[in-house]
């Protein structure tokens, strides 16, 4: 009996799967009656073995009354009777019934079967087969791939597209860069931009962040080994942490988003939209591009296009946005902990002259180092385009658009000046921001601002001819020094030998402008001087690569392809060699 229900289980899964693949395919391809009506039986017969296979594993083991997904699972059969009843006894489909004239419900309910039967499912990390480096590897390559082939559907664009552009677009979305090939606003329908929108959030944070929580979520349980690994991925310091870590991922991510996405509505003119729904999925979209420091845009200029170039507030709130998640998900914890306790101290009767340590180290460190780097550049920015690319806007507009521009080239992508027009002081500038990149964790790129502080820090240290590295009142332990002038020289022999492929296959190309594509693929940040559709399709093909490599970062790619030696209890006499 239990082995029937098993491959039943199996069976129930796979239509559930084959269900979400007919949604894609319902979206994708054009359809005619016939077709239109086959696909609409078959959501029916994968809803009917859903709710078969969610009964009959309460039936089987009454114990699962117990989990909190049983809320999920009761609320998803409600909604998918819900439609039977309306799609059997209202309507056919659903025409007689405003509410569900449009068949989406449907979609929604087998979407739900999915979500239920694929969480059944168990993951297991096995890291004698992957380890932690080439499991996040392949997970992202696995997304590409995917998406690159979604979205070179008739129904993804308007006038179709080439594989190797579907390739770039899906790369450079899962590797929230932002460059682009093909116009996104006017290239891909709302099927296609849609795709790319998922692609982004899915990039951002991690397919593994997604499955291994909510296969953790609806089983109540995993196993000690996906814990192991997924330490290594989240660099949760205790085993029990590692869930309590995903959860903080997830629930601060979609809530910035959700406000984000709130305030970016109320800051723009409903006139420049065709319909409230196209608006609520411009808010939606730049929300998720923001936040996950992606660059990607609706707008054929970005925020420099007419009717949002002006627009201050709208701009204050994608740069917040975009901060937040180029922060680093553990900042953003810890910031929220240090919060906590002032606010609980601030109201407290009892003084205590104990100060605990509640910002920790990486969280200062990173912390001066974002504010530090952002002031200087605003200042320079300021400065350098004072009489150029400011000289269109108003005292306060000034300040505003050179707070983005010091902003967004660490990752972020989004431009509100013409970035071709900026003089060349500045672009060097922006070489150097979009190098140094975002924080550790976070959803952006480059080496990072805890790297950059370190390598910084370790050159400071050596001028004073310390042989530690000290800051704070702690000292830096030699991996992470070891491990950030790693970081560096890769980076430097990525972005070099990028530069040095395109300069060959693209000659009549200058320079600046390679240079600042490499960079800005390698930092995942999405800023081009505009030549990125002009490229040759080798150069492009190379711009993917480095923006993969970029994403996962090439420490991580060098640790996946080498074997991990065993440490042996000895060492070598120590010697001394000729630097300088």
């Amino acid at each position: 009996m239990n082995l029937d229900l098993k491959l039943f289980y199996r069976i129930a899964f796979w239509i559930s799967l084959t269900g979400l693949i007919a949604i894609i395919s319902d979206f994708g391809f054009y359809q005619n009656a016939l077709s239109q009506r086959l696909l609409d039986s078959f959501y029916f017969v994968v809803l009917g073995v859903g709710i078969l296979a969610t009964a009959a594993r309460y039936i089987q083991n009454a114990k699962l009354l117990e989990r909190k997904v049983f809320v999920f699972d009761l609320i998803s059969i409600a909604f998918t009777l819900w439609v039977f009843y309306m799609y059997l006894f209202i309507g056919v489909p659903f025409e007689t019934d405003l509410l569900l004239e449009n068949p989406i419900w449907v979609k929604i309910a087998v979407l739900l079967t999915f979500i239920r039967e694929s969480s059944e499912i168990k993951i297991n990390f096995k890291r004698t087969v992957l380890n932690p480096a080439q499991l996040f590897i392949l997970s992202f390559l696995v997304i590409i791939i995917i998406g690159s082939f979604i979205l070179i559907l008739p129904n993804a664009t308007y006038d179709g597209i080439s594989y190797l552009d579907a390739l770039f677009t899906s790369t450079s979305a899962v590797c929230v860069t932002g460059l682009v090939v093909v116009d996104t606003g006017t290239h891909f329908t709302l099927f296609g931009q849609t795709i790319i929108m998922i692609l982004i959030q899915v990039g951002g944070l991690g397919i593994l962040t997604f499955a291994s929580y909510f296969s953790y979520f609806f089983k109540g349980g995993t196993t000690y080994e996906n814990q192991l690994a997924l330490s290594d991925m989240t660099s949760a310091k205790k085993l029990g942490e590692v869930f309590s870590t995903l959860k903080y991922i997830i629930l601060i991510t979609f809530g910035i988003e959700l406000f984000a996405g709130f305030l970016i509505y109320t800051s723009i003119d409903s006139s420049n939209f065709g319909s409230q729904s196209e608006q609520l999925f411009f808010s939606a979209f730049h929300s998720i591009s923001a936040f996950c420091n992606a660059g990607f845009s609706t707008l054929t200029n970005s925020l420099y296009e007419t009717g949002f170039r002006f627009n201050y507030y709208l701009q204050l709130v994608i740069i917040l946005t975009f901060v937040l998640g180029g922060l680093g998900f553990p900042i953003v914890v810890n910031i929220l902990k240090y919060l906590k306790y002032k606010i609980i101290t601030l109201f407290s009767s009892k003084r205590s002259k104990y100060r605990p340590w509640v910002l920790n180290l990486n969280s200062r460190i990173t912390l001066v180092t974002t504010l530090s780097i952002s002031l200087v550049a605003f200042v320079i920015f300021y400065l350098l385009e004072y009489n150029n690319t400011l000289a269109e806007h108003n005292a306060f507009g000034k300040v505003v658009t050179a707070l983005f521009g010091a902003t967004t080239p660490r990752t972020a992508g989004f431009n509100t000046i013409d970035t071709a027009a900026m003089a060349l002081p500045t672009v060097m500038m922006v070489f150097l921001l979009m190098w140094i990149g975002a924080s550790p964790q976070s959803t952006g790129g480059g080496i990072k601002t805890s790297t950059f502080a370190i390598a910084i820090l370790n050159v400071l240290s050596l001028a004073k001819g310390k042989s530690r590295t000290e800051i704070y009142r702690r000292e830096i332990a030699d991996i992470s020094v070891r491990r950030a002038f790693a970081i560096i020289s890769l980076s430097l022999v990525v972005i070099c030998f990028a530069i040095l492929f395109i300069s060959f296959f693209d000659p009549e190309k200058q320079l600046k402008e390679i240079a600042f594509e490499c960079i800005s693929a390698y930092s995942t940040v999405g800023l081009s001087l505009g030549i990125t559709g002009d490229l040759s399709s080798v150069s492009k093909f190379i711009i993917i690569v480095v923006m993969f490599v970029g994403r996962i970062s090439m420490l991580s790619l060098v640790i996946a392809v080498f074997k991990r030696a065993k440490y042996k209890n000895y060492s070598y006499p120590k010697e001394e060699i000729t630097i300088n």
